[in-house]
């Protein structure tokens, strides 16, 4: 197959790349490196690699046609950022996805990537349960906060592709992640920043919403899920979360676990959560393995050890 992975320079997008590449398809990668510059990972891959701004309608104009799949994985993330330039977010989030499904044509399967963060308010709120599946209503519950211009901008990204896409032929599924992490995501996520935390060997420790509890996603199981949903013709149309919900755990939980593994024993600061993060999140898969079968299959320890592992090894 030729596959078009937008995005794919990033975290998720370079572990489905290298997946998709495995197993003998033809990719290529579009990014605009906002996260960093090209780096070994990237180049390792040996696939085209097309530096662009999504956010310019003629971004995509001189590649060549048609795909098979499409993957939309780009878009500003990261609480820091989104908290730092909220404006930025939007823009760009809703802009590229906008200006993609201009360019697509009839037959072109998209996957567009969208967030549990889109009804973390109803959680909140307490009209949304948890295990959380597709069907509960979506809510924002304070439109003002800086925060939620990321959940904001994927909200409209599913109703722009929900309502554009059938009017113009073009097959897709959503896929709402939930806590994806792995190697190479960064450092504004929970699980990196403890590990980078214990490395250094913070003392006291400090942590933030001890008594929170998340049901994280190893990102191999995430790539998994994407490929499954994406051959599967029962999936088109379809809004699917996109998780594990074996092994939720308390974030206290999740520290002692990083800390043993970083075999660092420090006195623990607990502290507030952050403003806006919503207290509970694991998804309801129900949908996500009647239409595929999948099953998760990376433990949280294992995935936590590879993912210590290679911080240690590499960095941020």
């Amino acid at each position: 197959m030729r596959v078009l992975v937008l995005g794919g320079a990033g975290f998720i997008g370079l572990h489905l790349t290298r997946r998709l590449v495995a197993e003998g398809n033809e990719v290529t990668i579009v990014d605009d490196f906002s996260r960093g510059h090209t780096d070994h990972d990237v180049t390792a891959l040996g696939v085209p690699v097309v530096h662009a701004d999504l956010t310019d309608p003629a971004a995509l104009r001189d590649l060549p046609r048609p795909w098979d799949q499409i993957y939309m994985l780009a878009a500003v993330v990261g609480v820091r950022n989104v908290e730092s330039d909220p404006a930025r977010v939007i823009r760009t989030n809703a802009l590229s996805l906008l200006h993609l499904l201009d360019w697509m044509r009839p037959g072109e399967r998209l996957f567009f990537a969208s967030t549990s963060e889109v009804y973390a308010g109803g959680v909140s709120a307490g009209v949304v349960p948890v295990p959380t599946a597709e069907s509960v209503p979506l809510m924002i519950s304070d439109i003002t906060a800086p925060r939620f211009a990321y959940a904001a901008s994927k909200l409209f990204g599913e109703a722009a592709v929900l309502h554009t896409a059938p009017a113009t032929g073009i097959p897709f599924v959503i896929g709402r992640f939930h806590n994806v992490y792995g190697p190479r995501m960064g450092a504004d996520h929970v699980i990196p920043e403890l590990a980078l935390r214990a490395l250094r060997k913070e003392d006291p420790f400090k942590l933030y919403g001890a008594d929170q509890s998340r049901a994280f996603c190893h990102v191999d199981d995430a790539v998994e899920a994407m490929i499954r949903l994406m051959d599967s013709d029962d999936a088109i149309g379809q809004i699917v979360h996109i998780g594990n919900d074996a092994e939720e755990i308390a974030i206290g939980a999740l520290a002692e676990l990083i800390l043993r593994v970083a075999g660092h024993h420090p006195r623990t600061d607990l502290l507030p959560a952050p403003r806006g993060s919503v207290a509970r999140r694991c998804p309801d898969l129900t949908l996500l393995c009647k239409l595929t079968g999948y099953e998760p299959s990376v433990p949280l320890e294992a995935g936590v050890r590879q993912t210590f592992d290679w911080y240690r090894d590499r960095g941020a």
